[in-house]
């Protein structure tokens, strides 16, 4: 009777053991030793030897193990809150949601938020100025700790409602496109930039565009840009006079308001150019998404690679893919995505810390079919 009972002790025991918590270094190891005494004893039980010192190793055993297991367990570690978790960051990220460029400023905000914590809601513009204005205007109405605007809309229109915020304590910086009068006004005050420099990006692509072009005076060029926007026209500005310089004749085409929306909406006005102009040389694309539709504006235009040669600003999947197959010569990449996680950085550095605002160039370095397995790889992530 003896036997049967502590057999079915040891049985209950071990059934316990394998439904309990994963235990601690000490609990296991007695837990170890008491299981190959229990063996034992079973094995001297079933041979009829002396079962007396083991049964009393066992005992001594399990005195070990419940004095071990009564010990305080330390608490799990909590994951410590983030920095930035208790600020709050409306953000730009300026064109249309899932559109061209503006999905890689937008990974880059949605990675400073994970990495940073804040709370970030993001407002989309469809590279609007108008509605950049008035949906500024909504979001410091609810006054959050920070907002990271686009600066198309440029300083004479936003100056006004960036001193409003800025008087309600609100944290305001700027990227992609340059507001000058504001962050010299209130660098102190965490107004920041990031992006590259607008007008020398320009010139430096039309320079560029000349020299890899083999471009002669008198060629002809269209440039397919934003002039009539403040601040962000530089760029655009930037392009023709360089190749003025050069000595080509310039054709500037303002992109519509449906074709900076929705860039394949622009195919019958390329068309219509090119068809009127056999002889143009080149095409510049001032805007990420148009120039991640230049295959297909040209095919929309009967052209093959190199008739007319294209360069743009900014890359993308389909930019990658035209540069790989020639339709796209050259590209000038101004690292979008560090547009998108710079700014939060600088809410949080600010509002945090109090440091004041940094000016960030994202850069100007040229890709084309030479160097463009070296960033295709982030680009088709939607990093670069």
């Amino acid at each position: 009777m003896l036997r049967r009972t502590f057999t079915a002790i040891l049985a209950l025991g071990l059934v316990l053991a394998a439904c309990a918590p994963a235990p601690s270094g000490e609990v296991e190891d007695l837990q170890g030793q008491l299981a190959t005494a229990q063996a034992a004893l079973v094995a001297a039980q079933q041979a009829g030897g002396d079962v007396a010192a083991l049964e009393g190793q066992i005992e001594d055993l399990q005195s070990q193990l419940e004095a071990a297991q009564a010990q305080p367990t330390a608490a799990p570690i909590e994951e410590a809150a983030k920095w930035c978790s208790d600020v709050n960051i409306v953000f730009f990220p300026g064109g249309p949601e899932g559109g061209v460029f503006a999905v890689n400023v937008y990974n880059g905000a949605v990675q400073a938020e994970k990495d940073l914590g804040p709370t970030v809601q993001y407002v989309w513009s469809d590279w609007d100025p108008q509605k950049m204005i008035q949906q500024f205007q909504e979001v410091a109405a609810i006054r959050p700790d920070g907002i990271a605007v686009m600066g198309h809309p440029g300083d004479e229109a936003f100056d006004p409602l960036i001193e409003a915020a800025e008087a309600n304590g609100i944290i305001v910086t700027s990227q992609n496109t340059e507001l000058p009068n504001m962050q010299a006004a209130y660098s102190a005050n965490g107004f920041g930039y990031v992006g590259a420099s607008n007008y020398p990006a320009g010139h430096a692509l039309g320079a560029e565009a000349v020299r890899r072009f083999d471009l002669k005076t008198g060629d002809l060029a269209m440039v397919w840009g934003l002039l009539e926007q403040p601040t962000r026209g530089e760029r655009t500005r930037g392009v023709i006079d360089a190749l003025e310089e050069a000595g080509l004749t310039v054709d500037y085409i303002p992109i519509d308001d449906a074709t900076n929306a929705d860039p394949p909406a622009g195919a019958p006005t390329f068309a219509a150019y090119v068809s009127s102009h056999p002889d143009v040389k080149l095409v510049v694309t001032d805007h990420g998404g148009l120039t991640a539709t230049a295959e297909t504006y040209m095919k929309a235009a009967g052209r093959t690679q190199g008739e007319p040669n294209i360069a743009g600003f900014d890359l993308s999947p389909a930019t990658i893919t035209a540069i790989r197959d020639g339709w796209t010569g050259l590209v000038i990449d101004q690292q979008e995505w560090l547009q998108g996680y710079l700014p939060i950085l600088q809410i949080c550095l600010t509002k945090v810390y109090g440091f004041s605002g940094l000016a960030v160039n994202t850069g100007a370095g040229f890709v084309d079919k030479s160097n463009v397995e070296f960033v295709a790889p982030l680009a088709e992530k939607n990093i670069r």
